[in-house]
Formats: structure tokens, C-alpha cells, sequence
């Protein structure tokens, strides 16, 4: 033992800076000791990947830490071969991070740090860089004397020349549209000579092609002052808190307070990262930050290609870029100078990684805060009641915006009764005649009208169509689930199962099976109700190209749409000053899913598609259909409540023991 030096509690010691800690992409969830050649000693450092020998194969891994000690005797230790060819190391900030992932979402090491990088960068595959071609005239004295000999012949050529004597090197479209030409006037005068074309590697550009108007500050209202004094503070560190909620309602504001707040955060030389939950809001939002900030801002989503998304991570790594805005992957954008990081709509469950590591981001971003001492803003018009109930303790700072900025006024909130409306009318049906009539109202006046249906909140259920019965658990007061091939219904919460009535156990009605309604029939009636109407449909079935959302969205702003129907996707986030008239088909879908926050959801839901409507000069109109009218979610979502909402539901969390009261795990064998 003495030729290893003194026995220690780490181990034995093999050399100063010696040792490696490294985990195999196997998902083992185990650090494996690792000696390193002297040749590699200034290289290996935590976060790079290396190549190890693993028992009779080669085998590519993470370096977690480096030390001097071992379990391990010198010559029981293998050595790490290389490092793994154009792999970028991770932060050790973002290690950190990893290791706490690990722990609190019960996941590998493995899985953990995979998550860092996206698939792209993790591959250790250098993309091919895009080619561009750009177009230079080549002598300006052979140029005017062809313009001046051939202006009346050839105007488009000498259109192009004239082009290229005031600008040098410009890419083909972009040529092309100044000088309102096609294309083949420009391949003749490449051919003669006059014009030269050049190859050049380009980042491949995820942003829309056109010219954005650059913005600048704008005078903020009380409210948002006082809320950007905090954010002050917060940056510069006089205050303890690192974290902030940001509870202001729909269109008040918030995005001015996270510019104002971004560009003190690039004044002291720190980066900052902004959050949002659907890549539907990623255009628009970005759309904003670059007319703020230009090209320091870089995007990260799902809907990137490969290419897109390994040039994008690469400006981010190589600090060309300060700003970083995307949904939920952009949490792990790897700066090394973050100094804020935005978290739009907090409350969305969107945030949660349905794959291991089952991770909130919103919960993350506090912690990647509280790793790197940069500050989180959490903004909200419908905060969760865990954000809230920790604003509330003390262990957030909050900042209210209650009012709309230039006194724009909330919308009116109308409630229809669906009961009344099906024995006014007969039967059932999807749109009530006040919404019909509001429409085409809106129709007549050239203003624009969202239709939303929660159909994403939708579970097979026993629902009462006639007197608006749901059968709900008497343990845990969620809704039960209806299982149509074994007549019987079950909690899955507390796993309670009971025979499903044939009658309405209220009004004795035989109309209790609820079937499912989705976009495309809502879309379908639609179309019949208002002919002359040009509708357009946002859900998971249309949006299915990369530039979907974007091309809806442009299409709907520019005026191109009177009436957008959708999901979740346009619940939230956009802003649209024509939209005057938001109609809500079947608002109490929410409230029947087998879950506690049920209420909770339909709450946010109705506040935040109602906020889309109004948000210009003229007052909007919610109409809001539901068989539950009187139901505390949709009461004080009509009242634009939160604070009463928060107090009743807080009430109900408590008495039952469900979060933020306490902790839930939710364990699934399969």
C-alpha cells in the first residue's frame, strides 16, 4: 500500500490530476475511473467526451470530474484513449445541473447529461456547412459602358449592373428582387463576363426571410416600472431572491418588462435565455426579440432541422450570440456568462418532458439559476398554484401588472348555458345562437374571431348531456374515467372502480354517454354556418410542417383569415390587435379529466384565450359555452379572479393533501 501513498477516504491516491470520472453512453448510472495519458492531461477537463476502452469494446463517455484518487490500484485502471473528434465540451455549471436531474427526477447520469446537448451536437457529427452563392460585379468601367451601349436592348441586364455598382456581393434572391428582374438575365451576364458568382458557407438561417422593423424601448407603465426597479436590483444582486413572479394579466406588458429587463442583463456582459411552451409562440416571440436585439439572438425548438439546430447551438457556444429563445430544450443553452433566464407562461404543463428525465423545465430554470446566481422570471397571467403558493411564502419575489398597457380594457365575459340551449333548440348542439350570432357580427365589421376547443383536455367520461351530471371519485373528487368495453367506472387516482350507471343517477336522462368532439368538426359546421368566411384550423393534424405555425400565424395577422380555430396551440402568447370575439366550445372538457388540477387548468385555459381577444382599440367579447356554468373555475375566470380563485382552490389542496400542500410522486408500472 505504501507505493500508493497514504490511505484516504477517497481512495488511494494515484497522481495529482491524474484520475477521470467518467460515465459510458449505457445508461449504467455509474462513474467508472479512468487514468489520463500525460498527452491528454491539458485536454481532459469535466464535460469532455472521451473515448474509454469498456471491457472488450470502445466506448464513448462523459468526463463528470477529475481527481487524484482511486478505489482502484495504478494498475488496475485503464487509460482514456482520445478525446472524441469535434465533440464540444459541456459546462461545468451544466454538469452540476445534470447531477441534480439525476437525483430529484430518478434518472441516470446518463440520461441526464444527454439532455444537455441536443442530438446534433451529442452525434460528435460536424454538419456540412450550407453553400450560398453570391453575385459581385466584376469591373465597373466594362459595366457602365454595357449599360450606357445597351440601356434600351438589355434593360434588364443593365438593371442588374446598376444594382451591383451600388451594392457588393448580394445573394440571388436577394438581387434578383432589387432589381426586379428573373433570373436569366443574370446567368447571361455571368456568362459574359461582367458579372462574377462566388460559393461561400453560410449558417443555415431557421428565421423568416423578411425584414423585421427594429423597435426600441418603450416608456414603461407605473406598473412595469416597478416591477423592472426589482428585476434591477435582482441583477445587480442587492437582493437575496433570485427568482420573480411576474402575475400580470393578458396583455399587460410582460414582454416589454423581459426586453427592458434583457437589455440591462447584455449591458453588465451576461446572456440571457427566454422560455415559451409551444413552438406555435416561437415565431412570434422571436419575431419580437430580434426587432429588439438583432442578430444576438439565436432559436431553439423541436421543429429545426439537424443542420439548423447544430448551427444554432454552435453560435451559442462560440459567443455569437447572447439571447437564446426556444421552448423547452433552450433551458440548456450553453452559455457560460447567463445572467437571466424568462420563463413565459410558467403555468403551462408543456413545460414536462414526457420521456425520461421527466423534467419541469420551469423547475429547472430556478435551479439552473440558483447554480449559475442569474436571475429567473417567471411570467404568468395564470400562475400554478405552486409558483403562486411559493410567491405567496415569501420564497419568490412578486410583481403584479393588473392593468392593460394604454388602458385597453379586459373583454366582456359572456356564459352560455348549454342546458338552456339544447331545450331551446331541441338537442344539442356545438355552436350556441349567440355565438353564431357574434360571429357574424364580426364578419360584417372585418374583425377576426379565435374558436377554441380544449381538445387535448378531452378523456373518455360519464357525463349527463340533458341536467350537466359528471360522475366524480368520492375519495379524491377527480373525475371518474369511462371505460366503454367493461361498463364501469374508474378513479385513476386512487384506482376505485364502480359499475357505470345506465341512467342519469340526477335527472334519470338516458343521455350519458359522452362521445368526443374534435377541431375538424368544429371546423366542418363552421364552414357551413359562415360561408363566406375564410377559416383556417391550428391543431396537431394541420401543423405538421416546419413552417406551419409560422405561415397560419403570418396569414391570420395579415388578414388573410377571418376565423382561426384551434387547441391549446393559440390559447395563449399571441397577439393580435384585430381579434375582437373568442368563442369557447364546451368549456367544462377541462374540468372532467381525472386529475386534481382539473379546476386549476380550466381556469388558465379560460383566462388566458380569453386575453386574446380586445387587445387593441375595440373591446372584445368572450362567449363561453359550458354545461357547468356555475362551476368556481369558470366563475372566476368570467371575473378575471385569480387571487379568489387561488383562496378557494388552496382550501381544497389542503383539506385533500395535493401540491403545493405537500409532495406527490406518481409511480407507473408497466
Amino acid at each position: 500500500m505504501a507505493k500508493y501513498g497514504k490511505k484516504s477516504p477517497r481512495g488511494r491516491f494515484i497522481g495529482k490530476n491524474e484520475v477521470a470520472k467518467v460515465i459510458v453512453n449505457l445508461s449504467l448510472d455509474k462513474r467508472f475511473d479512468y487514468l489520463i495519458p500525460s498527452a491528454l492531461a491539458r485536454d481532459i477537463r469535466p464535460g469532455a467526451q472521451v473515448r474509454v476502452p469498456f471491457g472488450h469494446s470502445e466506448r464513448t463517455g462523459y468526463v463528470l470530474s477529475v481527481g487524484d484518487y482511486s478505489n482502484y490500484a495504478r494498475n488496475e485502471l485503464k487509460s482514456i484513449l482520445g478525446l472524441r473528434n469535434n465533440a464540444p465540451k459541456v459546462n461545468e455549471s451544466l454538469l452540476k445541473l445534470a447531477d441534480w436531474m439525476a437525483s430529484y427526477y430518478c434518472c441516470s447520469k446518463e440520461q441526464a447529461v444527454r439532455t444537455l446537448l441536443p442530438g446534433a451536437v451529442r452525434s460528435g457529427k460536424q454538419k456540412k456547412k450550407k453553400v450560398a452563392s453570391f453575385y459581385l460585379g466584376k469591373e465597373a468601367d466594362e459595366a457602365q459602358k454595357f449599360i450606357f451601349d445597351n440601356e434600351r436592348r438589355s434593360p434588364a441586364k443593365c438593371a442588374l449592373l446598376k444594382t451591383l455598382l451600388n451594392q457588393h456581393g448580394l445573394s440571388k434572391s436577394h438581387l434578383l428582387k432589387l432589381a426586379g428582374v428573373g433570373d436569366g438575365p443574370l446567368s447571361g451576364l455571368v456568362k459574359a463576363g461582367l458579372v462574377e458568382r462566388q460559393y461561400i458557407e453560410v449558417d443555415r438561417d431557421p428565421f423568416s426571410s423578411s425584414e423585421l422593423l427594429r423597435t426600441t424601448a418603450i416608456e414603461p407603465t407605473p406598473e412595469q416600472r416597478e416591477a423592472l426597479r426589482t428585476l434591477s436590483a435582482m441583477l445587480s444582486g442587492k437582493t437575496e431572491c433570485h427568482t420573480m413572479l411576474l402575475h400580470g394579466v393578458t396583455g399587460s406588458g410582460k414582454t416589454e418588462v423581459y426586453l427592458q429587463a434583457i437589455a440591462e442583463t447584455l449591458k453588465s456582459g451576461k446572456e440571457a435565455i427566454v422560455l415559451v411552451p409551444e413552438i406555435s409562440l416561437t415565431p412570434q416571440t422571436t419575431e419580437r426579440f430580434r426587432a429588439r436585439f438583432g442578430e444576438m439572438v439565436s432559436v431553439l425548438h423541436s421543429r429545426l432541422s439537424d443542420g439548423e439546430r447544430y448551427d444554432e447551438w454552435m453560435k451559442i457556444h462560440e459567443e455569437r450570440v447572447h439571447i437564446v429563445v426556444g421552448a423547452r430544450s433552450a433551458l440548456f443553452a450553453p452559455f457560460r456568462k447567463l445572467g437571466l433566464i424568462v420563463v413565459d407562461e410558467e403555468h403551462e404543463n408543456t413545460y414536462k418532458q414526457e420521456e425520461a428525465p421527466r423534467y419541469n423545465a420551469r423547475d429547472v430554470a430556478v435551479v439552473r439559476g440558483t447554480i449559475e446566481k442569474a436571475v429567473v422570471v417567471l411570467g404568468t397571467a395564470t400562475p400554478s398554484l405552486e409558483s403562486y403558493h411559493n410567491a405567496a411564502t415569501g420564497k419568490y419575489i412578486l410583481a403584479e401588472l393588473t392593468k392593460r398597457v394604454d388602458d385597453y380594457l379586459m373583454p366582456e365575459m359572456r356564459v352560455v348555458d348549454m342546458r338552456d340551449e339544447a331545450i331551446e333548440t331541441g338537442g344539442p348542439s356545438i355552436y350556441s345562437r349567440e355565438l353564431i350570432d357574434a360571429v357574424h357580427n364580426r364578419l360584417r365589421k372585418g374583425e377576426q374571431t379565435i374558436i377554441f376547443l380544449n381538445k387535448r383536455g378531452f378523456a373518455s367520461q360519464m357525463m349527463c348531456r340533458q341536467c350537466g351530471f359528471v360522475a366524480t371519485c368520492s375519495e379524491c373528487s377527480i373525475s371518474y374515467t369511462y371505460h366503454k368495453k367493461r361498463e364501469c367506472l374508474t378513479c385513476h387516482l386512487c384506482g376505485a372502480i364502480v359499475r357505470a350507471p345506465g341512467k342519469c343517477p340526477d335527472c334519470d336522462s338516458a343521455e350519458i354517454r359522452y362521445s368526443g368532439l374534435g377541431t375538424e368538426k368544429v371546423e366542418t359546421i363552421a364552414a357551413k354556418l359562415f360561408p363566406s368566411a375564410n377559416i383556417a384550423r391550428m391543431d396537431s393534424d394541420t401543423m405538421t410542417k416546419k413552417d406551419s405555425y409560422e405561415k397560419t400565424l403570418g396569414a391570420f395577422r395579415s388578414g388573410k383569415i377571418d376565423i382561426l380555430i384551434g387547441t391549446q396551440m393559440i390559447a395563449k402568447g399571441l397577439h393580435f390587435p384585430n381579434v375582437t370575439l373568442v368563442g369557447v366550445i364546451y368549456a367544462d372538457l377541462s374540468l372532467r379529466i381525472p386529475d386534481f388540477r382539473s379546476q386549476e387548468r380550466t381556469f388558465q385555459l379560460l383566462t388566458q384565450v380569453a386575453g386574446r381577444a380586445g387587445r387593441g382599440e375595440v373591446e372584445g367579447l368572450v362567449v363561453i359555452q359550458t354545461h357547468a356554468p356555475f362551476n368556481p373555475a369558470i366563475q372566476y375566470a368570467v371575473a378575471n379572479d385569480y387571487k379568489g380563485f387561488y383562496d378557494e382552490e388552496m382550501e381544497l389542496r389542503e383539506t385533500l393533501a395535493y401540491p403545493p400542500a405537500c409532495h406527490m410522486i406518481a409511480v407507473k408500472i408497466k
